[in-house]
């Protein structure tokens, strides 16, 4: 799906437009004028239409007229995981946009899982609290483990899809 930005000129006496690609934008606001025919500078660049994931993303970037470029090459070019790692990174860890690095340059750990309590059985079932025995295993409460690991978990939907992360 491609994505779709609006162009709104701070001029109040102008016209805003509708555009796809950074061309298409340089192309229009170059030949854009107020209503005394003098060139517009400075717009406000909305999020139309696009993947509710890419309209997640155009939010944690904070999108505007000088970062709009570098958003529509990323969104095409990054995968649905990188884009949530950016989301992440930006609008929850505090890391500031930088169009130079990877989405896995930022320190997250993500997990796709709907609570801390599966998260809890998965850290068990994976060792990450070392070998269980088989005998012991019902014994654990992973409602207490699931509130310890809320102390450096959080839970965010992204695009209609939960995830639990932690900022390192």
């Amino acid at each position: 799906m491609t994505i779709s930005l609006f162009a709104q000129p701070y001029d109040i006496t102008a016209t805003g437009f509708y555009f796809e690609t950074a061309e298409d934008y340089a192309q229009k606001a170059n030949a854009l004028r107020n209503a005394h025919g003098d060139p517009v500078e400075e717009f406000e660049i909305q999020f139309i239409d696009g993947e509710a994931i890419d309209a997640a993303l155009a939010r944690s970037i904070d999108l505007d007229q000088c970062n709009f470029a570098d958003f529509l090459e990323r969104v095409a070019r990054w995968d649905e995981f990188e884009k949530t790692q950016m989301i992440i990174a930006l609008g929850e860890c505090g890391y500031d946009f930088d169009p130079t690095a990877a989405p896995s340059e930022y320190d997250i750990d993500i997990y796709q899982t709907e609570t801390m309590r599966e998260l809890a059985e998965q850290f068990v079932d994976e060792g990450c609290f070392g070998e269980m025995p088989e005998h012991l295993q019902s014994c654990i409460d992973f409602d207490a483990i699931a509130r310890d690991l809320a102390v450096d978990y959080a839970e965010i939907t992204i695009a209609g899809e939960r995830y639990i992360y932690a900022c390192r």
